[in-house]
């Protein structure tokens, strides 16, 4: 990282909104891990010669891999600067693809994806990257963190009809190795633009009123609104990976075919693009908790709906519903951060919160599996996804009543 200091005229200047677009770019192409597995799963099952919840582990390490990487790349972004993690994640990607590229087995296979395209690869493209940019904005911090974090999404969008057609056409395992040269080729060029450290600069709540710790915002202690969010990105996340892990598979099952389920997974994630500017556009107005609130009765409304479609162009309608529920839920959580704790180890926290979400991924794609082998239907799993999303909403309309209640003791306007 450059010596040079960023002078506080950055924020939100054009210097931070060509950074927004390089981070957007990176984190488009180093997402491409998260969404390998919800393409190949069928024939990786078939490959291997195992069960739906079985073949659902691989994407299980990715995503618990993705968690504990994501913390220990967002303190070494903390400690050193956001350049360090990315180029980390550049060979961890690329090593994992060709390296799973070779697996001879099941448990080879998922050892690598946690490991290294989970772990040491995708982990630094989400979470130090969503952080990185709550420095560079103060005004239009809820849109440019919700533009950063739609990368990942950009990446389930644009990804899964290439892969689904290099899976058809030649196999997965040359799909792994095209996948690990496009990320050697693009993404290095893009690290130039993080060069800069990040400007000071106060931190400010949805109103402008300075505050300093959530305990000052919340009552409550740093550690305590961590367990929240935490707990809360869990939940959320349970219940959101049941379409988009499965949506493929379940597509197969019903007899519509994989690539019709491809392109569902790529028409709910550009939805869930669309909600996470307009969640932007709420935090910037409202603050993230409200963004937070409203995401997450959207996301529990959508996913019922998938209980009563099973044709074809029901399952395309509720897929572009859900996508446009759901998107905006997981970057509120970075900006309820920086509106309630200050610029202290942002980037940590903002990774474990993250993280924590990506830990929900993983947890609920290895339950809905598991629902599948044990009652032969989706359904139940369904429904298990909104109890998880229950405990969402509970836990963010506890810190939104919190939130409000404790700016009007402290006499801050409303926002």
């Amino acid at each position: 990282m450059t010596n040079h200091s960023t002078p506080s005229s950055a924020i939100d200047g054009p210097l931070a909104w060509r950074r927004l677009a390089a981070a957007v770019a990176v984190a488009t192409i180093g997402g491409v891990g998260m969404w390998t597995i919800p393409v190949a799963l069928p024939v990786v099952q078939a490959e291997f010669g195992v069960d739906r919840g079985s073949a659902t582990l691989p994407y299980t390490l990715t995503m618990l891999g993705l968690a504990a990487g994501g913390v220990l790349m967002g303190r070494l972004a903390d400690s050193r600067g956001i350049r360090y993690p990315l180029a980390l994640g550049v060979i961890g990607l690329a090593g994992g693809f060709v390296a799973t590229a070779f697996a001879p087995n099941l448990l080879v296979f998922m050892i690598l994806h946690g490991a290294l395209i989970g772990a040491l690869g995708s982990s630094a493209f989400f979470g130090p990257l969503v952080a990185d940019m709550t420095y560079w904005f103060q005004r239009r911090r809820g849109i440019a963190v919700a533009l950063c974090a739609s990368g990942n999404y950009l990446a389930g969008a644009i990804w899964p009809p290439f892969l689904q057609y290099g899976v058809d056409t030649y196999g997965w395992r040359v799909t792994y190795l095209a996948i690990a040269a496009v990320c050697l080729v693009t993404i290095p060029p893009l690290l130039v633009f993080f060069r800069r450290p990040p400007p000071v600069q106060p931190t400010l709540d949805a109103s402008g009123t300075v505050f300093a710790t959530s305990r000052e915002t919340l009552g409550l202690s740093p550690q305590t609104t961590i367990t929240l969010l935490t707990i809360a990105g869990i939940a959320c996340c349970v219940a959101m990976s049941m379409p988009q892990v499965h949506i493929v598979a379940y597509c197969g099952d019903l007899g519509i075919g994989t690539a019709r389920g491809a392109e569902m997974l790529s028409l709910m994630l550009l939805g869930g693009v669309a909600s996470r500017l307009i969640s932007g556009m709420i935090s910037d107005r409202l603050g993230g908790l409200a963004a937070l609130m409203i995401g997450s009765s959207l996301q529990g409304l959508a996913l019922l709906l998938y209980l009563p479609f099973t044709t074809l162009s029901g399952l395309y309608l509720v897929s572009a519903i859900f996508g446009l529920a759901q998107g905006g839920i997981v970057p509120s959580y970075a900006v309820i951060i920086r509106e309630t704790m200050g610029r202290d180890a942002t980037a940590t926290r903002i990774s474990l919160v993250l993280m924590a979400t990506v830990a929900g991924m993983a947890l609920g794609g290895w339950l809905s599996g598991l629902i599948f082998d044990l009652t032969g239907s989706y359904r139940l799993a369904f429904v298990h996804g909104a109890a998880w999303n229950l405990l969402n909403l509970v836990i963010a309309l506890f810190l939104f009543t919190r939130f409000h209640s404790r700016r009007r003791q402290l006499g801050a306007a409303p926002a």
